[in-house]
């Protein structure tokens, strides 16, 4: 494999810590910038928007530039947004940094295959995506929990100053190892983008992904202060325990993709979200144990991100059949579909929080993943009646 991949897997593993590093922030940055629970929770969801907009718009916009340059500029865009973080005197100057950061983060992984791709022979394709994408799950497992210890003993500053330094990295990776002329296909015409929007199937798999994520990010966004006012952890334990439900994650989306390969996405996707739905509802009852607390969160971690490779096939199989001129779009709305969810969620949550209590998030949660998983039996019936009609 070219080193030229390594500098992709590094800047996957900036961009995966500084989205979710923030989780465990939440109550430090509260206290700090003296606002409340659900306002720190807004870092997330407009994080999450930045994303959703810069996947499908930018991507699109960015789609007759030389590769090289877009992810440069993407990557510098990442560099400055996390500084800004870092100097951030206010809590309106945070959000702005935190949106830049995200409209480079949903460019970035838009074409981030396309260029892992085009620097290795068709019969490695699938191994250099893998590679680059093991950024984001090692982000999960190492970066995060690190990132998290970092900011509750050094300040939250501190985290977005060192995600910063990896993200320059990265960029002086990318500018010296990516080579110029990259293989590049014609940008799908604004007609044929928008033909995926016209697809009501690919339109349920949309909402399938946002409500099952936005189910995860309703309790997941206000995880740590969960932890420290219900369950009784110091705040010194949270990154230990985000390390917990990292390590969880990385197990369970390799556990949901070969369970997509072996049963069909359907299938995967309907124990998935039974099982998650769950979860969040035991949490509602576990969270006043410490012990029991740690042994759902890993349980959920297992859960939370195994869905990921199922709707991203599932919703690439129908692309295939609907929008054939538009495979790559269809997929790169998909990601924007989670940021939604994740955007959606988070700020649901903050509402739950404040007209609520922090427990009412799991129970919440565990009701709009049943609605995901309601939308899958849905999606699955319309399979099973179009293959009847074919025959």
């Amino acid at each position: 494999m070219p080193i030229a991949l390594f500098a992709l897997t590094l800047s996957a593993f900036a961009i995966g810590t500084t989205e979710f590093v923030i989780v465990g922030l939440v109550p430090t940055i509260a206290q700090d910038l003296g606002v409340s629970l659900p306002s720190a929770g807004l870092l997330v969801s407009l994080y999450a928007l930045g994303v959703a907009i810069g996947a499908p718009v930018l991507t699109a916009l960015t789609g007759r530039w030389q590769r090289k340059s877009v992810l440069l500029a993407v990557m510098s865009l990442f560099v400055v947004g996390n500084l800004l973080a870092w100097m951030a005197p206010t809590y309106s100057s945070l959000i702005t940094a935190r949106i830049l950061t995200g409209l480079a983060h949903g460019v970035f992984f838009s074409i981030g295959s396309t260029i892992a791709t085009s620097l290795v022979p068709r019969e490695k394709e699938a191994s250099a995506i893998a590679i680059m994408f093991t950024g984001l799950t090692v982000a999960l497992v190492t970066g995060v929990p690190l990132g998290t210890w970092i900011g509750q003993n050094f300040g939250w500053r501190a985290t977005f100053m060192v995600v910063a330094a990896l993200g320059l990295i990265a960029l002086i990776g990318s500018a010296l190892l990516v080579p110029k002329n990259l293989k590049q296909a014609p940008p799908a015409r604004i007609a044929q983008q928008l033909s995926v929007l016209t697809q009501p199937r690919l339109l349920l798999v949309y909402a399938m992904t946002a409500v099952g994520y936005g189910g995860t990010f309703t309790a997941f966004t206000f995880l740590a202060p969960i932890l420290e006012q219900v369950s009784g952890f110091e705040s010194g334990a949270i990154g230990l325990i985000m390390l917990v439900y990292g390590v969880s994650v990385a197990v369970g989306n390799i556990w949901g993709g070969r369970m997509a390969d072996r049963m069909g996405p359907i299938k995967a996707l309907h124990i998935i979200f039974t099982a998650l739905a769950l979860v969040l509802l035991a949490f509602t009852f576990t969270a006043g144990n410490q012990i029991a607390a740690v042994i759902t969160i890993l349980i959920w971690g297992a859960f939370a991100f195994g869905n990921v490779p199922g709707l991203q096939v599932y919703v690439v199989q129908l692309a295939e059949k609907y929008t054939p001129q538009a495979v790559d779009v269809a997929s790169g709305l998909n990601i924007a579909a989670f940021n939604v969810g994740i955007a959606l969620g988070s700020i649901l949550g903050g509402v739950v929080v404040e007209r609520m209590t922090l427990m009412d998030t799991a129970w919440i949660g565990a009701l709009i993943v049943a609605l995901a998983l309601v939308l899958t039996r849905l999606s699955g019936f319309l399979d099973k009646r179009d293959q009847l009609q074919f025959i």
